[in-house]
């Protein structure tokens, strides 16, 4: 655990045998044996293997919007979540700032909207006018400035190649600022966030790994190499 981390780990817990992400491998693990977070924790993996899941329930365990937004956010629409949230054990850091942003790529446009209807304190751009990528780096830059705890889910759903870049390092500058990130990405750029613990999710739980040795990493290198190949394999 180091200086920029707001949530230390995930303690054990139970889970409810009649609840769906009961079944997910890495969610029975993170409830078994806890999960420990570093300041920078990107979650990797196949669709269905409960990366969005973790994020969403850790984000709303923490208090921030399970939709997006901030901590106490009133920004909902219809309530699709796990449930999870209500049995994670969060242990905080002692002293570390309360105040945290959660971004999800799939809410966002509707999240704009609440933002134009619900004005703070503070100025917002007008997101709607903006591409989709301009609006999630701007987002960032708008509302990850302060120290906290940030949490996005696939925002690479939004960037481009160089717009992954610029996030990539934007979010390496985090726990220097004093801030801690959990990421879930399909990017390869993403995942190579400096500093990062990366963990693989899969049928077999939660693993820690290194960059180079993610399934994700391996499978984009093959089909950059030889697409044709890659494509041909799948017939």
């Amino acid at each position: 655990m180091g200086a920029g981390a707001a949530v230390v780990r995930v303690r054990p817990g139970s889970l409810p045998e009649d609840e769906w992400f009961s079944g997910v491998p890495a969610v029975r693990q993170l409830q078994t044996e806890g999960w420990e977070l570093a300041p920078l924790t990107v979650l990797v993996g196949e669709n269905g293997a409960g990366k969005s899941t973790i994020v969403e329930a850790v984000a709303e365990a923490y208090g921030m919007g399970p939709e997006g937004g901030s901590i106490g956010s009133g920004y909902s629409t219809r309530r699709t979540e796990s449930g999870l949230a209500q049995h994670l054990q969060l242990e905080r850091a002692i002293g570390r700032p309360r105040h945290g942003f959660f971004l999800r790529a799939e809410t966002m446009h509707a999240f704009y909207s609440f933002l134009e209807d619900n004005p703070g304190r503070g100025y917002d751009p007008d997101f709607h006018r903006m591409s989709h990528g301009e609006s999630f780096l701007e987002l960032v830059g708008n509302r990850m400035h302060r120290r906290g705890f940030y949490v996005l889910d696939e925002p690479e759903a939004a960037l481009s190649f160089t717009s992954c870049l610029a996030l990539v390092s934007r979010l390496a500058r985090a726990p220097e600022e004093g801030s801690q990130v959990l990421l879930s990405t399909h990017s390869p750029v993403l995942a190579a966030l400096p500093g990062a613990d990366v963990w693989e999710l899969g049928e077999w739980g939660m693993r820690r790994c290194a960059w180079e040795d993610l399934d994700l990493v391996r499978t984009w290198r093959a089909f950059l190499d030889a697409p044709d190949r890659t494509l041909r394999a799948l017939d």
